[in-house]
């Protein structure tokens, strides 16, 4: 519990009406959970303006209102707080209601297109490998200590974020690594969270369905590294064309990994096989569990972020060389007889896609690539063309299929993607919309030796139809195929 007048106290705020000495018992952006005491949020959104629903939670119990606009009539014994732009303020007030936990622990942020999960997960097992309690939040699932708790968002909202934080440092969390998404920096879920340091991975053709274009995408990864304090650390891709534009303006201090250039983190990849890689790492050779030139870049970050954070360079790489990494990220699985190989990747953008299949083919012998892939429905409509492309140069034989059409009609997408293809790529692509169909038939064209590899939602168990969330999991499904063939 806190009086108002405390929570709002470092924001900036255009009128008070009413008493701020009111007791804020709970915080919500849902109209919905409001009740006794507490202060609710009038946001506006693309779909809804929360403004609409400020009788609703008046006539529920809650005390004070945020809102951009004052209600024309105003209920006695209740506060209104107008400020210019609520979206901006929440994880602000959430943070001084949960009494700033972030401060107290190294937060960690890691923002790009790809490898955000794998880089935040090495981290947190990393760090509890060093000794540290510490939390976790990314796509695949949150971690506070080793309790699990499930994720719903690769960013939460900033309340539930900032009541997470609250949770992690109760439990004697020291450090927190976390994932930030391009949508968690545009719509403020990561105000009032004090970094320590920031990684950035890369960034290539995504979400263009909600930033509009690829210029403003690398506009909001930026303003995440825009306002690091000089306290914390900014660590960059520099073998990323745009990895230096991430640092022109922030106060952060600036550190670089790569393996082309000279970079205060320098790794060379001396061999990359299917059971790991053999690096060199700051003059140190290592070898690595984990395979594929994308993991050589997740690897140098992890191990710049630690030395950075003040750990030692020794046992930090005696421990990752260990290391698994994130669950549905480029993990194998073989056929009881060993005959054929199966990777499960998370890969759902055309250049994680390319990053898996260039893997693949790096490590030789006769195999025929076998690739099943598809598109997510109401998202970026642009990619799904270059998807299936990207699948038939590098594959021998692709199977277009649904992943997660949602409120689309799964044809459409496939057709989409059909689009983007030759009339030589369309002849060894198949077409089935039913992925449990598509996997099964990948397991039966496959032969001795051969690969096949299922892209699109490694960690996932659901598939999303007309809004409903039906149990579906790549591993089970190719697993319970493998199965099938040694009968």
């Amino acid at each position: 519990m806190k009086s108002l007048k405390e929570i709002v106290k470092g924001i900036k705020v255009l009128q008070i009406a009413g008493n701020s000495d009111v007791q804020v018992l709970s915080l919500t952006l849902d109209s919905r959970k409001a009740g006794k005491g507490t202060l609710f949020f009038a946001q506006k959104g693309t779909l809804t303006d929360g403004h609409q629903y400020i009788d609703q939670v008046v006539a529920a119990g809650a005390v004070a209102v945020l809102c951009q606009t004052l209600p024309p009539t105003q209920s006695p014994g209740v506060t209104y707080v107008q400020v210019a732009d609520t979206a901006a303020i929440v994880g602000l007030v959430a943070a001084a209601f949960y009494d700033e936990p972030s401060a107290g622990m190294k937060v960690v942020g890691v923002t790009g297109t790809n490898g955000k999960t794998t880089v935040a997960t090495l981290l947190y097992k990393l760090f509890s490998a060093l000794g540290h309690t510490c939390g976790l939040i990314s796509t695949v699932e949150n971690h506070i200590g080793a309790k699990v708790v499930p994720a719903t968002h690769t960013t939460p909202d900033p309340i539930s974020l900032q009541a997470l934080f609250r949770k992690m440092a109760d439990a004697g969390c020291s450090h927190v690594f976390m994932e930030v998404s391009s949508h968690a920096i545009h719509q403020h879920r990561i105000a009032g969270i004090r970094f320590d340091g920031g990684i950035f991975t890369n960034i290539t053709h995504d979400h263009l369905d909600y930033h509009a274009t690829f210029d403003e995408y690398i506009r909001v990864k930026k303003l995440f590294f825009d306002g690091l304090d000089k306290q914390a650390f900014a660590l960059t891709n520099a073998d990323d064309k745009r990895g230096m534009v991430m640092l022109q303006n922030t106060k952060a201090e600036r550190k670089t990994y790569s393996l082309r250039i000279p970079a205060d983190f320098k790794g060379k990849v001396l061999e990359n096989e299917l059971d790991g890689l053999q690096m060199n790492i700051n003059k140190t050779d290592v070898h690595f569990r984990l395979s594929g030139l994308f993991n050589a870049y997740n690897l140098l970050a992890v191990y710049g972020a630690a030395e950075l954070i003040g750990e030692d360079k020794m046992e930090v790489l005696a421990l990752l060389s260990n290391m698994k990494g994130a669950p549905g990220r480029f993990e194998t699985y073989r056929s009881v007889n060993e005959r054929i190989l199966g990777i499960i990747d998370y890969a759902h953008t055309p250049d994680a896609l390319l990053n898996v299949l260039a893997t693949i083919k790096q490590f030789g012998g006769q195999r025929q690539l076998i690739t099943v892939v598809g598109c997510g429905g109401d998202r970026d409509k642009t990619k799904r063309p270059v998807m299936a492309e990207v699948a038939c140069e590098h594959s021998d034989k692709v199977i277009l299929t649904s992943d997660n059409p949602r409120s689309e009609d799964p044809e459409a997408i496939l057709n989409d993607m059909e689009s983007g293809l030759s009339f030589g790529q369309k002849k060894k692509t198949l077409r089935i919309t039913d992925r449990r169909e598509a996997i099964k038939t990948a397991c039966s064209l496959a032969h001795e030796d051969d690969v096949i590899l299922v892209a699109g939602k490694g960690h996932e168990t659901y598939q999303e139809v007309k809004g409903v969330r039906h149990h579906f999991d790549d591993k089970e499904v190719l697993q319970e195929m493998f199965a099938l063939l040694e009968k």
